[in-house]
């Protein structure tokens, strides 16, 4: 056997939870730095950009807003591609990344529910209004509070893990739901004006601002997952060690 195929691969090592809080260990400071960096210029950058001829100053509210909608999508589809590693490969690690990841998500998903009723009462002159766009962002924020409920109902992490995994990649159709929605149906958000074809519609002024904002809250994420992830690896530990030790005594 040659020592490629006898060398674990890096998948394999993050497998075990020593391993992974060995590495994590050297990335979590760095990524919490880089979060902070581009959080601080995206943010004074934010503060630069032009007032909009209709929205006014409140156009700034986009680049706190834009980027906790993209979050609230894209931390669910990393618990669908940890749900996968979990049901399907048996990941160990997968399971502590599902648990961990939902109530970051479930804030995230708050704040853009907030911060687009913030910036929709001087544009719609309401608060809130049940069209597609926030009705199925709502429908998700109930969803990571069902997830979190359900991960912390089962005693056996392993089974309440396999269940969440299930619950989390059956949810994973309100995703397409919520980004297409403005294509679908009739609702007062305009239609994509930054991911969508034949490039960007949002003038460069408002776009520098928004991508660094959501760059650095991107990793923002992943420094706050990285370091759940050690606390609850650790915490079981510590569980573990205490039931050992009463079982010793009995």
């Amino acid at each position: 056997m040659s020592d490629t195929a006898a060398r674990p691969s890096r998948f394999a090592l993050l497998a075990n939870p020593t391993r992974f809080l060995e590495l994590t260990g050297q990335l979590v400071p760095w990524v919490w730095v880089v979060a902070l960096a581009l959080l601080g210029f995206g943010l004074l950058y934010a503060l630069q950009a032009p007032e909009d001829y209709q929205q006014g100053i409140t156009v700034r509210i986009l680049f706190i807003h834009v980027p906790f909608a993209w979050l609230s999508m894209m931390v669910w589809t990393v618990m669908s591609a940890s749900a996968l590693g979990l049901l399907v490969w048996r990941h160990p690690i997968a399971e502590v990344a599902i648990r961990t990841a939902a109530p970051i998500g479930a804030v995230f998903t708050f704040l853009c529910l907030f911060t687009g009723s913030v910036w929709g009462r001087p544009m719609w002159g309401t608060w809130w209004v049940w069209d597609a766009r926030l009705t199925s962002v709502f429908v998700l924020f109930l969803m990571y509070l069902g997830l979190i409920a359900l991960t912390r109902a089962f005693e056996e992490p392993q089974r309440g893990g396999r269940m969440a995994a299930i619950f989390v990649l059956v949810g994973f159709v309100v995703i397409p739901i919520i980004k297409f929605s403005v294509d679908w149906w009739n609702t007062l958000h305009q239609p994509a004006s930054v991911l969508r074809l034949g490039g960007p519609a949002m003038p460069a002024a408002y776009l520098g601002p928004l991508f660094l904002c959501a760059a650095g809250f991107t990793a923002l994420f992943f420094a706050l997952h990285l370091t759940a992830m050690r606390t609850e690896i650790r915490r079981r530990r510590c569980l573990s060690l205490a039931r050992r030790q009463a079982l010793s005594v009995v």
